[in-house]
């Protein structure tokens, strides 16, 4: 009863209607005003800021023509082996010798370039069509080298022409004498099967293990040249590492990406 009397003279009274009235504190304000600076200022960079994004991909080191899997064209035992793996070998040469009921064969190299893999060995024992070799071409001893990075099919139409790749390469300790650097050469327009990869490098490995995450896009990395360096190719690093890098050694790449605004991001 007593809550009821207290309501109804309070309805009763006139309204205090020349009261001033307090919109926000002091500390309100400054909240606010902070919030509207945060706002403008994001949108000044989303319009105005760029962000460059990365690519990684694995990779390898070749001269950029290829590689092909000598075979033995007769059965018997390896008598001779004559040539040696990391050696240049001339189109025709001599690089083992099978022993046949019939006689002795010699099997030869199809074509000029460096030999990567011996498989057969003296007193090893081959048949008709089996691996003893793999080479990779190349054409002249100055040829450069390039870089063979494999990436999926997806990301590969993001890669442009041009791009800046940094390279750590597996043989050379990158803390030391840092990154290869290169730029996009071309983009493969199909995807690569392991077969085909295998063929290219001259390995089954390589096949599986480039395309182990699905059919891979090739991307050509031609390596900025630098005849001052013993490398005779550019590094992060003043002068990169005191010894030539070989062909057929792995690496990793960082593709780097076209810049973009953030605002890009939200337009269709």
């Amino acid at each position: 009863m007593q809550f009821r009397q207290q309501a109804l003279s309070k309805l009763q009274s006139p309204e205090e209607i020349d009261l001033p009235v307090r919109f926000a504190r002091p500390q309100g304000w400054l909240v606010l005003i902070v919030t509207v600076l945060v706002v403008i200022a994001a949108a000044v960079w989303a319009v105005t800021g760029t962000v460059s994004a990365t690519l990684n991909a694995s990779g390898i080191l070749t001269y950029g023509q290829g590689s092909y899997i000598l075979q033995s064209p007769v059965a018997g035992q390896v008598t001779a082996v004559f040539a040696e793996e990391g050696r240049r070998v001339a189109a025709g040469s001599p690089v083992l010798k099978v022993r046949t009921a019939q006689g002795t064969t010699v099997v030869r190299s199809l074509a000029a370039g460096r030999l990567t893999t011996m498989v057969a060995a003296i007193g090893s024992v081959v048949t008709t069509g089996a691996d003893v070799a793999s080479v990779e071409r190349v054409a002249h001893t100055d040829d450069p080298l390039t870089a063979t990075l494999y990436v999926s099919a997806e990301s590969g139409a993001t890669v442009p022409v041009g791009a800046p790749v940094d390279l750590t390469v597996q043989s050379v300790p990158n803390q030391r004498y840092g990154v290869l650097r290169g730029r996009v050469k071309a983009v493969g327009r199909m995807a690569q099967t392991r077969q085909r990869i295998g063929a290219y490098l001259g390995s089954s490995q390589l096949g599986e293990q480039f395309s182990k995450a699905g059919p891979p896009v090739a991307v050509l990395v031609q390596l900025d040249a630098a005849p001052q360096n013993r490398s005779g190719y550019a590094w992060s690093t003043s002068d990169g590492p005191p010894y030539a890098v070989d062909s057929m050694t792995l690496a990793n790449g960082a593709v780097h990406l076209a810049a973009q605004h953030p605002i890009d991001w939200l337009l269709p």
